[in-house]
């Protein structure tokens, strides 16, 4: 047995294991849902960041920057500001009007700022979730595959099906807990392996003695260029696109329950500092991942970009350190996986099922229809990923737009704007929704500019004219 298969199993084991001892700590939906808003701020940002930063960082970036060279910077440098903005700006204002209103989902959250103008918030927000989160779970299940498939060969279908299979069974018994939790391993794996990567990578290119930058400018004229070598507005547009992938951060409803599950709002700067800290590193190391790659072995060396992170790491490491660090692959994909997983159940059984229905039902029976559902949620994306072609990169991009318009406006205006009516923000969801499906379904649309930028713009300008126009305001 390999040390590679070694590593991935211990990992494995670890994951259940947390997931059998949070099992207990689960009394109540909520605790299932949002940990008893309990949790420490070191955990809450390592949570945020490995649920934020899925396979799409581990084996999107890494294969977008193999593929396209150093435009991809734009995209690195738009995430890394997001997650700075929203860390300031959003983290913890959220975490207090959450609390002061009982809101454990975000569109709980929304509907309860509006009182009895929320309740159409609540269904819509519901069915933005579900629909733009099996695309993103795809992708999630997908990354599972293609690690599995390079690392140990094993068939791509079955590699989505052992990755469906570990990561709904420890979310179903542990709930936010051991999502959070996980997330805490998953992240110190994550950041380990895109700080460590580059390093090996680096030192393979002095032994061989190549020139890093003279050997991306060798394979073409537009890698080595931020823009493409463009000029004018298709210069403009890149850098817009790119840098549009931060503002799709205010949006995410995985990632806005973290702010909402740290035991005190005072505790948001510690978290912030720490997610932070994280970021920059493994943004600038996913990146470097894909152009050492490039400068290695050239953008045809590989069928699948999205395999470059996992085929470096096999060629370049120890054993027993690839091992590890694969699983850092596999901890990507789960720890968001995870946590969309733990969103679809709680919009389904929380939002609509408890609130919109308004079934009245025991703690425990609530608890149980958690777990039932989230079993049918992972078979859902099970199915969508084995059928999909898409890259992983794509998929995020297209779920990413879709949620970060819906809800990133809306939110935001909601904490900071006391005019923002209900009528305002359904029409912004809408917008956002609608808007995304139509302009990424659209060729000549998607190459003028990125449908992560102009639905966000689209959401917020429609809020806030419909907002003006409207009666009824936030509570």
């Amino acid at each position: 047995m390999s040390y590679t298969l070694i590593g991935f199993i211990v990992y494995l084991v670890i994951v259940f294991i947390v997931g059998f001892i949070t099992y207990k700590n689960n009394e109540s939906h909520k605790d299932f849902f949002i940990g008893g808003r309990k949790l420490n701020p070191w955990v809450v940002a390592f949570s945020e960041r490995a649920s934020g930063e899925s396979a799409w960082l581990l084996l999107g970036l890494p294969g977008a920057a193999l593929a396209s060279g150093f435009m991809e910077l734009w995209t690195a440098v738009g995430c890394v500001l997001g997650i700075i903005f929203y860390w300031f700006v959003i983290a913890k204002r959220l975490r207090i009007e959450s609390e002061r209103l009982n809101a454990i989902t975000l569109p709980n959250f929304f509907a309860e700022k509006f009182g009895e103008q929320g309740k159409l918030i609540r269904v819509l927000a519901t069915l933005i979730i579900i629909f733009f989160f099996t695309f993103y779970l795809a992708a999630q299940f997908n990354g599972a595959g293609k690690v599995l498939f390079v690392t140990f060969n094993i068939p791509h279908v079955w590699g989505i099906i052992i990755g469906v299979i570990v990561i709904v069974f420890y979310t179903m018994m542990g709930g936010f807990l051991a999502v959070a939790w996980t997330d805490l391993i998953q992240g110190i794996i994550m950041i380990g392996a895109l700080v460590v990567l580059p390093i090996f990578g680096f030192i393979e290119i002095v032994e061989r003695g190549v020139s890093f930058s003279g050997a991306i400018g060798a394979e073409g004229a537009n890698f080595n260029s931020f823009v493409n070598n463009k000029t004018g507005w298709a210069a403009a547009a890149i850098i817009i696109s790119g840098l549009s992938w931060g503002l799709g951060y205010m949006g995410q409803p995985h990632l806005l329950t973290r702010f909402m599950s740290i035991k005190n709002a005072d505790q948001i700067k510690t978290s912030r500092t720490i997610a932070i800290a994280w970021a920059i590193p493994a943004f600038a190391g996913a990146m470097l991942i894909g152009l050492i790659g490039l400068a290695l072995y050239g953008q045809g060396y590989y069928t699948d970009v999205e395999e470059i992170m996992p085929h470096l790491a096999n060629t370049l490491l120890p054993t027993w350190l690839a091992g590890i660090f694969i699983s850092g692959a596999i901890a990507a994909m789960m720890s968001t996986a995870d946590s969309q997983l733990l969103v679809i159940t709680s919009s389904v059984i929380e939002d609509f099922y408890h609130k919109t229905l308004g079934k009245d039902v025991t703690e425990k029976r609530l608890l149980y229809l958690s777990r039932i559902i989230t079993i049918v949620v992972g078979a859902i994306g099970f199915i969508i990923a084995i059928s999909s072609e898409n890259l992983i990169y794509e998929l995020v991009s297209y779920a990413w737009a879709g949620l970060g318009s819906s809800f990133g406006p809306a939110l935001l205006l909601v904490l900071f704007w006391k005019k923002i009516t209900s009528k305002g923000v359904i029409a912004g969801m809408l917008t956002g929704s609608i808007s995304t499906v139509i302009w990424s379904n659209i060729d000549v649309l998607n190459d003028m500019i990125s449908v992560r930028f102009t639905s966000w713009i689209f959401a917020l300008c429609v809020i806030v004219i419909v907002s003006l126009v409207g009666k009824k305001s936030i509570r």
